[in-house]
């Protein structure tokens, strides 16, 4: 008789070995190979959407482990192998639900509550990231996901998971819910603002900074003759794109992702709200404007000086803090007044529109 370790592997175990040796590829090849001849069961499939996702093919390890959870929907490990599967495809919202769906079905599955935990803290929400973390115990990098959901609490801007988490939600129903539910008027109140600090400039190069699903480029596309759109949230961008309005589209972080080119006039209505300290970005916008350009934004209004984080989290800026950030970048303040860029249930918001003016004459397009 041959020795134990002798016996030739399995397919699903030289599937495995192939994955953890990091060749991906070829799993997939013997993972689907071996379910096409009806014998994977719920290993293979799981096995599958991991291997599909270790070699960079998302949305059919999100297809797999979606036929595999519905074959499986009382099984935690198929919850959890979709909610894994959506993390990796950044569909957070999913990834999410799925993890809490395998909780449901076995409270004490320390994977599910670790990558639940992880999905949050992606998603930017550091309380119940470390409402699921604080369960755990021992597992490789929890203490490390911890101390960064510490940091994130701490931080003086919205993080910008929580941001692309938060609009990636709202758009499907964006424009009805701000239009409507909130009265929202940011977009209109700048081209208000526009005609006061910019009158009858045209043939302007524009960006919009937090473009959403285009609401501020549609208010000024007449006047730009080119129109550039930047949003965190590819779900925004996307709705933003179906509008029509825009010349060209980035998912980027308005901090970080502005690139090199020099533009009149840059807008941000209801943008800033997600960030408290705003040196970085007027530093950032300074660099972006060409000689005499102009920063059109909105802001939620306090009293007093600097900045905080108000109830609904959205960040409130005092006028004093704005005067001081915009003369220590260069900038005159050629606008600033009182306004309501929106309301909550009801209840008008209080904010200020403002426009600033990079020093030296504007130069022509």
């Amino acid at each position: 008789m041959e020795p134990f370790d002798s016996f030739p592997e399995t397919p699903l175990e030289a599937a495995l070995r192939l994955l953890e040796e990091g060749n991906a590829a070829e799993a997939v090849v013997r993972l689907e190979s071996l379910i096409g001849e009806g014998h994977g069961g719920l290993l293979a499939r799981l096995t599958l959407a991991r291997a599909l996702t270790a070699a960079g093919e998302a949305d059919k390890a999100v297809a797999v482990a979606r036929e595999t959870a519905s074959l499986h929907p009382d099984v935690a490990e198929a919850a959890l192998g979709l909610g894994a599967a959506m993390l990796a495809a950044e569909a957070l919202p999913l990834a999410i639900a799925e993890f809490q769906r395998a909780l449901r079905i076995d409270p004490a599955n320390a994977e599910a509550r670790y990558l639940l935990g992880c999905a949050w803290l992606e998603a930017g929400e550091p309380e119940p990231a470390l409402a699921a973390f604080e369960a755990l115990e021992g597992l490789p990098g929890l203490a490390e996901r911890i101390a960064e959901a510490e940091a994130m609490k701490t931080r003086p801007r919205s993080d910008a998971g929580y941001v692309r988490h938060l609009f990636d939600q709202f758009s499907i129903d964006y424009d009805d819910r701000m239009l409507g539910q909130l009265s929202y008027q940011a977009p209109g109140i700048l081209r208000e603002l526009a005609a006061l600090v910019l009158p009858g400039e045209t043939g302007l190069t524009v960006l919009d900074l937090g473009c959403g699903t285009g609401l501020s480029g549609a208010a000024f596309r007449d006047r730009a003759v080119r129109l550039v759109g930047i949003d965190l949230s590819p779900a925004m961008i996307a709705k933003a794109q179906e509008r029509g309005v825009y010349d060209e589209l980035l998912v980027a972080d308005i901090e970080t992702g502005l690139g090199t080119d020099a533009y009149d006039l840059v807008v941000a209505a209801d943008t800033l709200v997600y960030l408290g300290d705003l040196e970085s970005t007027f530093a950032t916008v300074v660099t972006a404007l060409k000689p005499g350009g102009t920063f059109l934004f909105t802001v939620e209004s306090k009293e007093g000086d600097s900045f905080e984080l108000g109830p609904k989290r959205r960040w409130r800026h005092s006028e004093t803090y704005l005067r001081a950030l915009a003369a220590a970048h260069g900038f005159s303040v050629t606008g600033l007044m009182a306004c309501v860029p929106r309301q909550e249930a009801h209840v008008a918001v209080n904010g200020y529109a403002v426009a600033l003016t990079k020093s030296g004459p504007l130069q022509p397009s």
